[in-house]
């Protein structure tokens, strides 16, 4: 199963934030649509980092009174682990065991079309599983 597979699934647009947004704005962002990270994207759509929940708590246990206002580039985790559309997603699960991390971007060439989750991988897996359990169900015991 192929990382492009999880993307199909997912469907929807890619939300990303640019590095001179405001850390606000990105917050606003996450909890809009539920997520727990932003690709950061210069002016010519290349990644430049990754905006995290995890960024956010550094950025407010470091200064709570002006981290709101600060832009997303001076806070973001540059240079993420990305992931390809043509990765394994069992490979992609071991890169973010291996680096601690909840989410990856995923790229296209240099192009950045999606980000995969910890949960993303996790559905595609279980319902992997669960067609596979319904297709041995009916061969021992036929349809039913």
């Amino acid at each position: 199963m192929l990382v492009r597979d999880v993307l199909k699934g997912k469907g929807g647009g890619l939300i990303k934030v640019g590095p001179e947004a405001a850390v606000a704005e990105a917050i606003r962002r996450l909890v809009e649509h539920n997520i727990g990270s932003l690709p950061v994207v210069d002016e010519m759509g290349r990644l430049v980092g990754i905006f995290t929940e995890r960024d956010v708590l550094r950025g407010v246990s470091r200064d709570c009174s002006t981290f709101l206002e600060a832009r997303v580039g001076d806070v973001m985790t540059p240079d993420p682990y990305t992931c390809d559309t043509d990765d394994n997603v069992h490979e992609v699960m071991g890169k973010m065991a291996d680096h601690k991390v909840g989410q990856l971007p995923i790229l296209d060439g240099e192009r950045v079309v999606g980000l995969v989750s910890v949960g993303d991988v996790n559905k595609l897996l279980f319902e992997q599983v669960e067609a596979e359990n319904r297709h041995l169900l009916e061969y021992l015991y036929g349809p039913g």
